[in-house]
């Protein structure tokens, strides 16, 4: 499968929005015959982060990038107040643009909290997913339900912060210090193992949202949120073809934890991709666009 480059401008051009719950969502389209697939982005990402994949996979699919509501170019509302920034909400907005905007059952593609999504719209909404392929599934390492195995100083520390950011003026001190670009291209030099994909572009599309009126009380919401469900509370349930990528690299969501979702008897395929981190499909492109076909048309 040869790789097309298409640029951040180029997408933005072709932006196109839907209205959910009086939100504007904006999402990308390519092809116009195959299997509709549905690209969902991690935290703090957007359907840019897809744009080196929604061209190629378009050319054999009808191929969706949406921002998730809170992120990108969507609408933000306030949290807690107008909206709830829940798995289950993004669930919902995803099964309602699966109806609404594609028309049928689609095909879903997640990378880290994207992959989440993803299965929730699977186990809640079972006739709209044709399968599913969760590339680096966050593994949710502060959920509440996991801090009892942490070290007692790793589990105070992470209730000592969620306290702090719960403080607005604490939190957006916070958010405005590492919405930087220096700070964005650190943070992504350790998230992706080759150093060469972490571009300007890169750099940019992370950031331009993160200016807009309430990114900041969506980024402090969600970093709080240590609720909802766990991947290997959801993957059990599941009732479509599962398939699991995970870079070998990743120091975030470390591989030999993420083989551990590998062995239920709902996925299908477990693809270790070598040398790669946390955003497989960002990195490398030309490999994970063939294995995501192969997945597709299985």
């Amino acid at each position: 499968m040869t790789y097309s480059a298409t640029t951040l401008d180029d997408l933005n051009s072709t932006a196109r929005t839907w209205t959910w719950r009086g939100f504007s969502i904006s999402y990308q389209h390519r092809g116009d015959s195959g299997p509709a697939v549905i690209l969902i982005h991690g935290f703090g990402a957007s359907g840019g982060h897809w744009r080196k994949n929604l061209p190629v996979l378009g050319q054999s699919c009808r191929c969706y990038a949406i921002d998730l509501i809170g992120f990108g170019a969507s609408a933000k509302p306030t949290p807690g107040v107008e909206m709830e920034y829940t798995f289950a909400t993004w669930a919902e907005l995803v099964a309602a643009f699966c109806g609404e905007v594609v028309g049928e059952a689609a095909f879903l593609v997640g990378n880290s909290i994207g992959c989440i999504v993803a299965m929730q719209v699977a186990v809640t909404y079972p006739d709209l997913v044709l399968g599913v392929a969760a590339l680096n599934c966050s593994l949710r390492l502060l959920h509440e339900g996991k801090r009892g195995k942490l070290p007692w100083y790793k589990n105070l520390g992470a209730s000592v912060m969620q306290g702090l950011l719960g403080k607005k003026w604490i939190g957006h001190f916070f958010f405005r210090r590492i919405a930087q670009p220096q700070v964005v291209r650190k943070i992504l030099l350790q998230a992706y193992h080759r150093k060469e994909a972490v571009t300007d572009e890169l750099v940019d599309m992370l950031l331009k949202p993160a200016a807009e009126e309430g990114a900041a009380d969506v980024f402090l919401a969600f970093t709080r949120y240590s609720q909802g469900p766990l991947p290997s509370d959801l993957l059990p349930r599941l009732s479509c073809p599962t398939f699991i990528l995970w870079g070998t690299e990743d120091p975030w969501e470390p591989i030999e934890l993420g083989r551990e979702l590998g062995n239920y008897p709902t996925v299908e395929k477990f693809i270790p991709l070598e040398g790669l981190g946390h955003c497989p499909q960002d990195e490398a492109p030309e490999v994970v666009n063939r294995i995501l076909l192969e997945c597709i048309f299985k």
